[in-house]
């Protein structure tokens, strides 16, 4: 079967770009193959099912929220940009509202309301999905400068091929990684792909029973084979294997098994923290040390479990704590190390890390620069943002460049 565009993947991406394609085509055959039995499973669970859309504010804030590969969102964004991306829906009956820290949610909570105005503007522009139907091969036909595509159903050429089948991250959802494969049989690199926007699991970890304690704006530097790699400031949580929070998750794209994360529990540094430390035991000595410990703004459970680790007696009288407890305490409160196992794998990341190779994609227009007529967008690029939106909205940016140019193309 001959169809104008065959688009691989019934996500955000791949609607949004459809959606994008069909305008003033409305006689052109436009097919979206997608291998599970309904649309975009992973944007029903997005925002734990409420759909962090974007991120407020202006749009030059973003770019410091996609790691290293920022640069080739400078095009993408700065043509589909968040306030672009919300009109859309609006003008489609949507309302939204803005959460803290600057996350956009539609009204209601629900994801599946972004996903019904993808589909009713899909259904609108006579966009076909066809469901249960997983592409096998992609082969491009130099011959009749067609794209070949076998799919576990049926056959079909086309002129134009868009690639939005996502990343690995939440399988269950479908993102296997199939388009990774699609991409390399084409000729494209694939930069390895790694889970990210993950929690991080902790060789012998021994906060296991502090799972829930949360740790605000705290000051974290990783480091690599003793060198300081990067330092950050980030809300973290202890979990019952590890580590995870904003500022680990928002990291993880930069984290190794091997690794060495520092968390600076308390805003001093050694030397303050220990003249500080000092003052309190010649003003209060009287008091056992943990009463003593607990005047800091750390939980009680955690300054228990640091004084278990340093095998310190939290019920002696703080003036009776000799110098080398005191520095052991020290060191615990200004640089508790975590010495990293793994990253939690893809079925709990958020996103994935590695893709198709950014340098042979034009950011322009999403086309390959190596087979004509052959696109990409979303997350099955070398993207990765940071929670809050970014990745949705990188997303839905490069896949309204990918269907803007296919739809003047399909044009002439």
């Amino acid at each position: 079967m001959n169809v104008d565009l065959i688009i691989a993947g019934a996500g955000p991406a791949g609607l949004f770009a459809a959606i994008q394609a069909a305008e003033n085509n409305i006689n052109k055959n436009i097919l979206i193959l997608e291998k599970n039995h309904s649309t975009g499973k992973k944007l029903l669970i997005s925002g734990s099912g409420q759909c962090n859309l974007t991120h407020a504010g202006d749009i030059s804030n973003f770019f410091d929220h996609y790691g290293n590969n920022f640069n080739f969102l400078l095009g993408p964004l700065y043509t589909f940009d968040n306030k672009m991306l919300m009109q859309f829906f609006k003008n489609r009956g949507l309302k939204f509202r803005k959460a803290r820290g600057g996350k956009i949610f539609p009204d209601s909570n629900k994801a599946s309301d972004i996903l019904d105005v993808l589909i009713k503007e899909c259904n609108k522009k006579n966009i076909k999905i066809n469901y249960n139907e997983e592409v096998k091969k992609v082969n491009y036909n130099n011959n009749s400068n067609k794209f070949e595509i076998t799919t576990s159903n049926n056959y079909y050429s086309s002129k134009f091929f868009l690639l939005t089948t996502g990343g690995k991250s939440f399988p269950k959802t479908g993102s296997t990684g199939d388009g990774f494969e699609i991409a390399a049989d084409l000729g494209h690199k694939i930069i390895e792909p790694r889970p990210a926007l993950a929690p991080v699991i902790i060789k012998n970890y021994k906060f296991k029973m502090l799972s829930g304690i949360s740790l605000r704006n705290k000051e974290i530097s990783l480091f690599r084979d003793n060198n300081l790699l990067k330092s950050w400031s980030g809300d973290l949580l202890l979990t019952h294997r590890g580590l995870s929070g904003p500022g680990i998750i928002n990291y993880s794209r930069y984290i190794r098994s091997g690794d060495i994360i520092k968390v600076k529990l308390l805003n001093y540094n050694k030397n303050e923290l220990e003249n500080n430390l000092i003052k309190k035991i010649e003003r209060e000595g009287k008091l056992n040390l943990l009463n003593l410990l607990i005047k800091y703004p750390l939980a009680q459970r955690l300054i228990e479990k640091i004084l278990e680790i340093a095998k310190i007696d939290g019920s002696i009288n703080a003036a009776h704590l000799n110098k080398k407890e005191r520095k052991e305490i020290i060191e615990h409160f200004s640089s508790l190390e975590f010495k990293v196992k793994e990253l939690a794998g893809f079925h709990q990341s958020m996103v994935t890390k590695g893709g198709i190779d950014l340098k042979e994609i034009n950011p322009q227009n999403m086309e390959s620069r190596i087979i004509n007529n052959f696109f990409a967008a979303g997350e099955v690029l070398d993207i990765d943002g940071d929670t809050g939106g970014y990745n949705l909205q990188a997303a839905f940016s490069t896949a309204y460049l990918a269907g803007i140019e296919i739809s003047e193309r399909l044009k002439r």
